[in-house]
Parts: C-alpha cells; structure tokens; sequence
C-alpha cells in the first residue's frame, strides 16, 4: 500500500492546488484505488465518494446504468473503463472521474480476457483510456499493479 499512498499523495497535492475533486468507480482493484486516495490526510477536501462497482446488479443500482445503455459494450474493455469514469464523475458532480475494470485473476473472465487484463480511464478535463495487461494470475499482484496504473493515469492527466 506504501507505493499506491505514494502516487496518491501526489495526485492529492495536484488536486487540492487545483481546487478539484474526484470520484472513482473501480472494479477488479477492489477498493484499492479509493483506499489510497483516502489514505492521504484531508482526502475530504478532494475525494468525494466512489464505489467497487464489481456485478450487474452494482453496475445498474450505484452507477445507475441500464442494460440498454451497455448494448455493444463488454465489462473489462476500454468503452466500459470510459462510460465508468463519465458515470461516477456525472454522478457526484465531481471534476474528476477515475475507473478501473479488469480480470484480476487466477482465472480470466467470462468475456474471454486472461487474468492480468485491465481498462482504466479518466474523465474530467482531460479524457484518457488504456489497458494494461500483466501476463499474470497472481490475483493480489494484479490488484496492485492494476491500482498503480489508474493512480497513475490520474496523476498523468493532473499534470497536464
């Protein structure tokens, strides 16, 4: 958790210095991202809520996304990472939203992804997707590597 507080505290500075605030929606990582943002002291002045949206059924009661609007989408792919990000900034009105959906393994998903994958995205001034891909089963490496690689991405778009 050392190295995800690291990159959090970073992306906390640029965030209090800009007067904004974010939210995240994040799936694979289970709660890690959010835990590192709220893991640097005065998190409540940028960090407005967030959600492991981890089942359909989350997907549509806490990000309020219907089944009709996910036709020709797939969880764990770079179009879900984006609506996520847009969904959870959206929802809590907030100048940024981080996302993260992926397989953390030992086994890949339903969809056909390998243990290791993972979208992320950001949304807010700057809109940014990627996919990261591990090659491993280690479900806890996974997790941190997947956590490490949105924090940063929001550390990246922060500094633009």
């Amino acid at each position: 958790m050392n190295a995800l507080t690291s990159i959090a505290q970073q992306a906390a500075a640029k965030l209090i210095a800009n007067k904004q605030t974010i939210a995240v929606a994040e799936s694979s990582t289970g709660g890690l991202i959010s835990a590192s943002l709220l893991a640097v002291p005065g998190a409540s002045a940028y960090f407005l809520g967030g959600g492991v949206i981890y089942t359909r059924d989350a997907r549509r009661a806490l990000m309020d996304i219907p089944d009709d609007a996910m036709k020709g989408i797939r969880s764990a792919s770079e179009p879900y990472a984006q609506l996520l990000a847009r969904q959870i900034r959206g929802r809590l009105s907030t100048d940024w939203g981080l996302s993260e959906t992926g397989a953390s393994g030992p086994t890949g998903n339903r969809y056909g992804d390998a243990a290791g994958h993972s979208c992320m995205a950001v949304a807010g001034p700057q809109h940014e997707v990627i996919t990261l891909e591990t090659g491993s089963n280690d479900r806890a490496a996974n997790m941190q590597a997947f956590a490490t690689a949105a924090l940063e991405l929001l550390l990246k778009n922060l500094a633009r």
